[in-house]
């Protein structure tokens, strides 16, 4: 029997995103480093405290849709609060208003989140998809390259600061392709001017950079596109197979790599 096997892009198996947190002014060395290798981000920022001028501090509103284009933008919570110790409906204003914010800056839909001071509840997770938010990351680090079981419980593979060279080598030499890979670095900006090691970004960037095998991909690019994978429906000849979603859709059967466009497919 003929098996079919989702792939990345391109029939690719690896893929590569970076998430960085409160939008300071750091982070235009960090998307200079990230445009120079062909990388993409997700910035999560707080639209509360996204300042209407500059401040030294954090990017003004005026330069977010320039700065980040290319990149994605998404939510950090309005006023950056402890979110756990907020009453539930607080917190939906503040994942509610960041949106309004963010979403008036760069003229597109913002549904990534990632949790202020990694603060989050069961009942947080269970509320944010009526609130339009596709998903959200934790702290912490998995340190390893698996896919997020969780969509509102998304664990990176490593923050910059934990063995990030470590398991870049690891994860430009991975070649079994009968698995998917993701790595996924988080961080924040800040960090690098902190502990004087902007070189160990530039350094991590310059190894993975220019891959045939990897997906460069934001945060949001890769939810939508594995939720579209898994939404495709194949008849049970194999001969037929149909894409309920907008994205062209990547599968290998064999040896042999296919695209499945939206609608009805016929495979040769």
């Amino acid at each position: 029997m003929e098996q079919y096997y989702i792939c990345y892009p391109n029939g690719k198996f690896k893929a590569l995103t970076m998430s960085y947190d409160d939008g300071r002014t750091f982070d235009r060395r960090l998307v200079e480093i990230f445009n120079k290798n062909g990388i993409k981000g997700t910035f999560h920022l707080n639209g509360g405290l996204t300042p209407d001028k500059e401040d030294g501090q954090r990017i003004p509103s005026g330069e977010v849709n320039e700065l980040y284009q290319g990149h994605e933008v998404a939510s950090h919570t309005y006023t950056h609060p402890t979110i756990e110790r907020c009453p539930l409906d607080k917190v939906a204003l503040e994942v509610l208003e960041d949106r309004r914010k963010l979403e008036s800056l760069v003229n597109y839909p913002v549904q990534g989140l990632s949790y202020p001071n990694g603060s989050v509840t069961p009942d947080i997770m269970d509320l944010l998809p009526s609130l339009g938010i596709e998903y959200s990351r934790v702290v912490g680090s998995s340190h390893n390259f698996g896919l997020p079981k969780d969509w509102m419980h998304w664990q990176a593979t490593c923050h910059h600061n934990q063995r990030l060279l470590e398991h870049g080598k690891e994860f430009v030499s991975l070649f079994k392709k009968q698995y998917l890979y993701l790595m996924y670095v988080w961080g924040h900006s800040f960090e690098f001017d902190r502990d004087d090691n902007w070189e160990l970004m530039e350094e991590f960037c310059e190894m993975v950079a220019n891959k045939d095998d990897i997906w460069y991909c934001t945060n949001i690019e890769f939810k939508r596109y594995m939720t579209a994978a898994h939404s495709v429906i194949f008849s049970m000849d194999g001969k037929t197979a149909y894409n309920p979603s907008n994205l062209v859709i990547w599968y290998r059967s064999d040896e042999k790599v296919m695209e499945i466009k939206p609608g009805l497919n016929t495979l040769s």
